[in-house]
């Protein structure tokens, strides 16, 4: 069975990844899933209460999925607790991943040193094929 897991990051709008995963899933003839992590490790430490994140969560995962089952691809939405990169690696290895297709942002140097970078991090820790897809640029005006 040929299957791709969809990193789909809470609060983000990304319909370009969407369309991606789609164009893909159609050319392998694969499942998708789509998960999407609440990014909490410390529910103590943060200032907004885990259920406002895992809906931002949960959201994120239905939208895109639902954008990519509008192309005729079976996707299925998941979100999960817990921090990012572990969160997604783990799922992805539940799913039996053929690929694991993120996006990548685009932070600024400095941001990135201080923040980390989820994508690199998916990157160098996945046992299995990753798939960064950038967003479309926006022609300059």
């Amino acid at each position: 069975m040929k299957r791709i897991v969809v990193a789909a990051k809470a609060g983000a709008d990304q319909p370009w990844l969407a369309d991606a995963a789609a164009d893909i899933a159609e050319e392998m003839g694969a499942e998708v899933a789509v998960v999407s992590m609440d990014g909490m490790e410390l529910e103590a430490l943060s200032t907004v209460p885990r259920g406002a994140v895992a809906e931002s969560a949960e959201q994120a995962a239905a939208k895109m999925a639902e954008r990519i089952g509008a192309r005729g691809i079976h996707a299925t939405p998941h979100h999960r607790a817990g921090p990012v990169v572990r969160g997604v690696l783990v799922f992805a290895e539940e799913q039996e991943a053929d690929l694991v297709i993120a996006g990548a942002t685009s932070r600024g140097r400095v941001a990135r040193r201080f923040l980390g970078n989820v994508t690199t991090r998916l990157i160098e820790r996945s046992r299995r094929p990753v798939l960064v897809i950038t967003p479309p640029h926006e022609p300059s005006a």
